[in-house]
């Protein structure tokens, strides 16, 4: 018990003080929604929010759609964790990279997450991504007028 709970430890310092591009490796285990998911790293689960994105959420129209798509993209497969902190809620923030796919940037490439332009850098790739899903009107695109979802959770 002693010894999981040293292993715990050290994990939480390690994601704690990891620099930005700092690899973390591990296997999703599970998928809350369209940007957060947990993965096991060394037997223990760390719960993951996806940076520079935000997905609808799972009551929004396209929230289920999106989790579903990140699922399909991450559920049960090695993935790789460029870390760059943890959030007010814990969870660690980084790009996750699933079975050679970066999945921040294939959520919004399908049209399932919006670049969260307020922690994304002005240059960011991401940008471009999302303009050409909005112009191929795919996902929430599909909508005459879509919510942004920290739009809608302001309005809740």
């Amino acid at each position: 018990m002693l010894r999981l709970f040293l292993k715990a430890l050290c994990l939480t310092l390690l994601l704690a003080v990891t620099p930005a591009q700092a690899d973390v490796r591990g296997r999703v285990v599970s998928v809350h929604d369209g940007d957060t998911l947990t993965v096991l790293v060394d037997r223990h689960q760390v719960k993951v929010r996806l940076t520079d994105i935000d997905a609808p959420e799972l009551k929004q129209p396209f929230g289920t759609r999106s989790r579903q798509s990140l699922a399909e993209l991450c559920f049960g497969k090695d993935a790789s964790l460029d870390v760059r902190g943890q959030d007010r809620y814990q969870r660690t923030l980084a790009t996750v990279t699933c079975a050679g796919t970066d999945a921040n940037a294939e959520q919004v490439r399908r049209g399932y997450a919006w670049t969260y332009t307020r922690y994304a850098r002005g240059n960011s790739p991401l940008i471009a991504i999302q303009s050409e899903a909005r112009s191929a009107h795919r996902g929430l695109w599909s909508e005459p007028s879509p919510v942004a979802p920290w739009e809608w959770r302001r309005g809740r």
